[in-house]
């Protein structure tokens, strides 16, 4: 761990033990001068609701049924566990309500008739129970270490307290800690720690922190001081089931999509295995015949040593001999699929590749030129990176060809910011351009579209660089900016 990393977990702790501090305090104020107000004892029904507070809470009784059908359903089809835990938080939230409503909320006390202080303690301590597992497994994939003993803490804590009221028939922890505080404390510690906030970590952030914001103003007596009859807890707790199972299914699209793509780059290392090994016997048995006509060279240079002509013809077999030579070990590194990195120059990666593709692009009859204004060191796979090239390569060889360009021409330039392959095959269509680097989408009828795709992800979460595209009426632009 870096000397910044260390005084950021520092600085974390030290704001981690303020929250603590301060809920501490808060838990020592409200015990001391409010304790009766913990324990419930009258059951009779203190609010009455109207007709249409009425009919919005059944509705919204509709709603969480949904989504914890919906989301226990998913776990038995795919085996998902944050689909479990939030099933389970959802029919803690029901019992939840159902218990409050039973014990404080006409005509409900009659419609449920469940006026059980025991339940209702063991609904609030099952809801924290159930969110600290489902958290736990939603924030997995965001590496949070320090939020996860945070977690721990709580639900074994949780945990303690439902034991205790097995056998005390009242809870001690979730009675004078309110639940919402708790969750809070776990996600405003998170949002510290993850530093990529994408699309469900929000939503979770917004599902959430609606119903903590609800439940601390309905905690503090605002609600009773407005006097309004409105099942505000109810409707938030119904958005918040809405937000968090649209924020799970869209974060298992996200991991379907990372499979995805490891598949893909499994298929396309698995490939160059395969054309690597095949590169290996051919270079076994190349090697020979080249050992024995560079061998027979030897002896004809000595019978002809008085011979200018004959030398001369022997030093240009010799040449072509090594040039074979060279050939062979540039393919077999080319196709070997190891994933080491190292610095490497981009101007070498280039050359290596233009050395490959020199001969289909002199019989496709295709002009190509490299102009190098500063050469640049990057940090990655050089055999990968080759690949991004080649692929560029082939795929504005490809675009010439099916265009029928009279002069067609690459041009490949280098410079501190920056390479750039630009093609003159008339340019991408518009309707393509924004599914280019889509997987499994190509415009040719034979490919399986996944070249330009590995190629974004090798450059952009490999190397740290970014793979863009601009095209017009003359050609395209494949820009890879350092």
């Amino acid at each position: 761990m870096s000397q910044k990393q260390d005084i950021e977990s520092i600085f974390m702790d030290k704001i981690l033990k303020i929250k603590l501090f301060t809920i501490a305090l808060f838990v020592g104020f409200t015990s001391f001068f409010y304790y009766d107000e913990f324990f419930i004892e009258n059951t009779n029904a203190t609010y009455s609701f109207d007709n249409i507070a009425f009919m919005v809470a059944s509705i919204t009784f509709g709603v969480i049924i949904s989504a914890s059908t919906y989301n226990l359903a998913f776990y038995f089809y795919i085996r998902n566990r944050q689909y479990l835990y939030y099933g389970l938080t959802q029919l803690s939230i029901l019992f939840f309500l159902i218990n409050l409503d039973s014990i404080f909320i006409a005509p409900f006390d009659e419609v449920f008739k469940l006026k059980n202080t025991f339940f209702f303690d063991l609904s609030r301590a099952s809801i924290l129970l159930f969110s600290m597992l489902f958290i736990k497994e939603f924030l997995k994939p965001y590496k949070v270490s320090q939020v996860n003993r945070v977690i721990q803490t709580i639900f074994y804590l949780t945990l303690l307290d439902i034991l205790f009221a097995l056998i005390s028939s009242f809870t001690i922890f979730t009675n004078f800690v309110p639940i919402f505080i708790l969750i809070w404390l776990v996600l405003s510690e998170a949002s510290r720690e993850v530093k990529e906030k994408d699309m469900p970590f929000n939503a979770l952030r917004v599902g959430w922190y609606t119903v903590i914001f609800v439940a601390a103003i309905e905690h503090i007596g605002f609600i009773d001081m407005i006097g309004v009859s409105f099942p505000f807890i109810h409707v938030t707790f119904a958005i918040e089931s809405i937000f968090l199972s649209l924020a799970i299914s869209y974060k298992f699209k996200l991991v379907e999509e990372k499979q995805k793509t490891q598949q893909s780059l499994l298929l396309q290392q698995s490939r160059l295995a395969s054309m690597g090994e095949m590169v290996s016997i051919i270079a076994h048995q190349w090697r020979q015949p080249l050992n024995f006509l560079s061998m027979a060279n030897m002896n004809l240079k000595r019978l002809h040593e008085h011979d200018k002509d004959s030398q001369m013809l022997i030093g240009e077999s010799n040449k072509q001999i090594e040039y074979m030579s060279q050939t062979i070990d540039n393919f077999r590194d080319f196709y070997n699929p190891s994933k080491h990195k190292e610095q490497f120059s981009v101007e070498s990666a280039t050359k290596a590749v233009l050395e490959i593709t020199s001969h289909s692009l002199s019989m496709a009859k295709i002009n190509i030129s490299f102009q190098i204004e500063k050469d640049y060191i990057i940090y990655g796979n050089k055999n990968e990176f080759e690949q991004v090239i080649l692929n560029l390569i082939n795929n504005a060889k490809d675009a010439l060809i099916e265009a029928s360009i009279k002069n067609p021409h690459i041009a490949i330039v280098l410079n501190q910011k920056s390479l750039i392959v630009t093609d003159n095959a008339k340019g991408i269509k518009q309707k393509d351009l924004d599914k280019i680097f889509d997987p499994y989408f190509s415009t040719k009828e034979e490919s399986d579209g996944i070249g330009l795709y590995i190629s974004k992800m090798i450059i952009e979460q490999e190397m740290g660089a970014k793979l863009e595209v601009e095209t017009s009426s003359e050609g395209t632009r494949f820009i890879i900016c350092f």
